[in-house]
């Protein structure tokens, strides 16, 4: 932003929020000219509030921004898209969550990307639409990575550089990419890859969305693809993402209500923790609510 400009518009994604002294709101959005944004919203915490319902996380916002002396200032919000389906339940909020946090943690702030903006709201669009989480975010995760100069290697051995052969494999973390088997065996942080799994991912890096989510693919394949590509962004990412977490657990839990023959209630949701650390059940602090 340049010296002169005192306020801009621009359009974003709402990343996350926390509360900010006793009626303000600090938001971290993602704009594709201006990149990531840590901006304060005055007063958003005050029920009469016009900004409060335009600025939760992954809502997509057109914001009217002021200059200030340490953060800049949101003035006026309005949201233009709310992805409402995207809040029908904790499962969908902990997916959706999931695609803004990694673009979140991925990137710095300033310096904007348009196709990694388009890349979130299509896959939030996507979610919304109601199509196979696995194969969303799956997608999502290797486009993004590419993006970020991160694209795994799944054809050659990323030691040996030898073209990988169509069998059982390892993949390494700290390598970024397949070991053959004769590197792989011992190799330090190395795990088994299978070839049902290293087909998928493959499939998944080389094809558009329609494509890649096409085919069938069995459970246990598809908890591998996503274990071994959870190993690869937690280590470049240097920590754990607070949105796979929170999946497991409400994952757990419905299995639980399923075997007891009831829906997840408002007592067992509010044992949960949404991403932001927030309790699950609690207007306030849930994504899905909040104003």
């Amino acid at each position: 932003m340049s010296g002169r400009e005192r306020v801009f518009r621009t359009e974003a994604v709402i990343l996350r929020r926390q509360d900010l002294g006793e009626a303000d709101r600090l938001v971290v959005a993602y704009s594709p000219d201006r990149g990531k944004m840590r901006l304060v919203a005055k007063g958003a915490r005050r029920p009469k509030s016009r900004k409060a319902g335009h600025l939760e996380p992954f809502m997509r916002a057109i914001l009217l921004i002021a200059r200030g002396r340490e953060l800049d200032i949101i003035t006026q919000a309005e949201a233009v898209e709310t992805y409402p389906a995207l809040r029908s339940d904790l499962q969908l909020v902990g997916q959706a969550s999931y695609v803004v946090e990694l673009l979140d943690r991925f990137t710095l702030d300033e310096g904007g990307s348009r196709s990694a903006y388009s890349l979130m709201l299509e896959a939030l669009g996507r979610l919304a639409e109601g199509r196979p989480a696995s194969a969303v975010l799956r997608y999502y995760e290797l486009r993004l990575l590419e993006l970020m100069g991160y694209r795994p290697e799944f054809f050659r051995c990323v030691q040996c550089l030898a073209e990988v052969r169509p069998e059982g494999q390892y993949f390494s973390p700290a390598l970024g990419g397949v070991l053959c088997a004769g590197c792989g065996r011992g190799h330090p942080g190395a795990r088994p890859l299978s070839l049902e799994a290293l087909k998928v991912l493959r499939h998944f890096q080389r094809s558009g969305f329609e494509a890649a989510a096409a085919p069938e693919v069995r459970p246990t394949v598809r908890q591998e693809v996503e274990d071994h590509l959870e190993a690869y962004l937690t280590h470049l990412l240097e920590r754990r993402l607070n949105s796979p977490r929170f999946l497991r657990q409400v994952q757990a839990l419905e299995m639980r209500s399923d075997r007891a023959s009831h829906p997840v209630g408002d007592r067992a949701s509010s044992r949960l923790r949404t991403p932001e650390g927030h309790p699950a059940g609690d207007p306030e602090g849930e994504p899905a609510a909040a104003g």
